[in-house]
């Protein structure tokens, strides 16, 4: 029975998470979205959603496809879940999130502007002065490593394996695979951490983690509740930030008619910043549970199974976007889903935007011409970004 019911479900065999998959999605989004608004993977035993109004409407969907049984498309890592900010449905979801987000609110960005600009001024100024640089180690890297490493107030074990606890999160937030599997004792690792070694005195007072603390004084949130928080700064604050200005260096240097385009007009740096998320989200997608039926235009996705969100595949829906494949500054995108949308959406995405705006603005300045190479791609199940990206820049 159980078979001929997923017979009759419109369906695409393929693994999503499989290597080839992840180095070059975008043909197996365009069959996903081609073959209906919802289809059955059977590859990863769940539902995929890829068109962006199914999109956007699923994630505002928060009471039927809900986040507190798992956002990630593997029973286990789900079946260990806690109440991170991540995994909490309404109402619990708003209270938690005023608590965790303050420092990204604006008044906390005020607070740390001009010390991501002035870094950003000292990064630009040194590489326009090199033949040759990893666009991602020497570039997109320093400021999440350098302000957020800063702004945690986390102890040196801590600081030092950020990269490398982010990375795992997010292998594990994918598909049950032996990237997922080899995630595991890492995450193990950063939980340990975050229970065992982030306390009061260890944490640099003023810090984020230390006004989590501060919180707990004042009754706002339970003590159980600072190693989860603590792991929701550390895991989404740098790799989705260093792999979207990796994606932006890359798109701008393969389109030198674009960055001829912001020298001309600064105003268009936000834009900038948007199709570069939009076109390369660095964010595959997370998946929901459905606690009830829930109807994809005429496409019923049964109460009870699990749903993949595609944000990188609804931002190139060619039903919302005109030559969706294009690099586009004056492209109007503010409703991309590449932070996200709804309750869900991604808290650092203003302090990423900051963090990416401070190095544009200081290029538009330095730099008459971006030269790329080939970018080597860093394999994770979730999240897209490159490990390398050979980059010069031509000095004005």
């Amino acid at each position: 029975m159980t078979e001929m019911i997923q017979a009759t479900r419109p369906s695409v065999d393929t693994d999503l998470y499989a290597d080839d998959a992840i180095r070059d999605p975008y043909p197996v989004y365009q069959k996903i979205r081609d073959t209906a608004p919802a289809v059955w993977l059977p590859e990863n035993d769940l539902w995929a959603i890829g068109r962006f109004d199914d999109a956007v409407a699923a994630l505002a969907a928060n009471d039927i496809l809900i986040s507190s049984k798992g956002v990630a498309a593997n029973p286990r890592l789900n079946a260990i879940t806690t109440p991170n900010i991540l995994m909490t449905d309404a109402p619990e979801h708003r209270p938690l999130r005023k608590v965790i987000s303050q420092p990204v609110m604006p008044t906390g960005l005020a607070e740390v502007k001009p010390r991501i600009q002035e870094t950003a001024q000292q990064m630009i100024d040194t590489l326009v002065q090199r033949k040759e640089f990893d666009g991602m180690t020497d570039l997109a890297q320093i400021l999440p490593l350098t302000i957020v490493s800063e702004l945690l107030g986390l102890p040196e074990f801590g600081r030092q394996n950020m990269l490398k606890w982010a990375a795992a999160t997010f292998d594990a937030l994918g598909g049950d695979n032996a990237r997922a599997e080899d995630a595991f004792p890492t995450i193990m690792e950063l939980r340990a951490f975050c229970a065992d070694d982030v306390r009061r005195d260890t944490v640099r007072p003023g810090s984020w983690v230390a006004r989590l603390f501060e919180a707990v004084d004042e009754g706002s949130i339970d003590p159980a509740l600072v190693p989860m928080f603590t792991r929701d700064y550390i895991a989404p604050s740098l790799d989705t930030t260093i792999f979207a200005t990796g994606h932006l260096m890359h798109q701008l240097g393969n389109a030198p008619d674009q960055w001829e385009k912001l020298r001309a007009n600064p105003a268009l740096i936000p834009n900038a910043i948007n199709e570069a998320v939009r076109l390369e989200s660095p964010i595959r997608g997370f998946t929901r549970y459905a606690k009830e039926d829930y109807d994809v235009d005429g496409v019923t996705i049964p109460k009870g199974e699990r749903v993949l969100i595609l944000y990188a595949s609804a931002n190139r829906d060619e039903r919302r976007w005109t030559e969706p494949d294009r690099f586009d500054v004056e492209r109007k995108v503010s409703d991309h889903v590449g932070f996200g949308h709804g309750i869900h959406m991604c808290m650092g995405a203003q302090l990423a935007r900051l963090e990416m705006r401070s190095i544009l603005q200081v290029m538009v300045e330095k730099v008459a011409r971006i030269e790329v190479g080939e970018p080597e791609f860093e394999l994770n199940n979730v999240l897209r970004g490159f490990r390398s990206l050979p980059m010069k820049f031509v000095p004005l």
